[in-house]
């Protein structure tokens, strides 16, 4: 961690996520690693894949994936409405290590062992079938839209107020990569010119 810094110049870094979503971990986990390094001030908001799918035709794997993703999602967003952002940050890692980490799918396990370890409540387990909630995961993932437009997914990032799609990963960078790749994505995004940079995906995902 660097020890010489201006707070004021710590850069705000907000992540809008849906804990089923893989590439949304591996961006998680790369700024999880920034900060270890660099002082910076991560935020976690929920977008949710659910709502930004529920209206497209999809291949049925992806649509079956959809369908089950409302309920960790909305786990998360009455976390963070109960309990407050603190309470999200501390979940949503617990989620992803069970969900990705460990390739445990059974939510019905999963979320309330994540509970524990994020200190939470043990009955907000049951937000996974509250649909009341789902005004709330819409709003969050509006602001997501309402930031990037609507060719958008997550994982979404926004650094000091610019926001971007990406950058989507398959596997975490580490050290100085993982901070050159910061830098790299910040100065990009704060390009108003800048709008695409993409190549097809050769890798695996990895969550190592």
């Amino acid at each position: 961690m660097e020890d010489n810094f201006d707070r004021a110049s710590v850069p705000v870094v907000t992540a809008y996520v849906d804990p089923s979503c893989p590439f949304a971990w591996i961006t998680s986990r790369w700024l999880m690693e920034v900060g270890r390094l660099r002082p910076i001030d991560l935020r976690f908001e929920v977008m949710s894949l659910s709502v930004l799918n529920e209206d497209r035709e999809l291949e049925p794997w992806y649509r079956a994936f959809n369908d089950r993703a409302w309920g960790p999602a909305r786990v998360c967003v009455a976390a963070a409405v109960h309990h407050g952002p603190a309470a999200l940050a501390r979940l949503y890692p617990a989620l992803g290590r069970r969900i990705h980490d460990e390739g445990d799918k059974d939510f019905a396990t999963v979320v309330p062992a994540a509970l524990v370890e994020a200190g939470l409540p043990a009955d907000l387990a049951d937000a996974s079938h509250r649909s009341d909630l789902d005004p709330q995961m819409r709003a969050g993932t509006a602001k997501a839209r309402q930031l990037v437009g609507e060719d958008l997914g997550t994982p979404t990032v926004v650094v000091d107020g610019v926001a971007f799609f990406g950058p989507v990963l398959t596997s975490i960078p580490r050290g100085e990569e993982a901070l050159r790749v910061f830098d790299g994505a910040r100065l990009l995004a704060g390009c108003r010119a800048f709008s695409e940079l993409k190549r097809a995906r050769s890798d695996g995902l990895s969550f190592a």
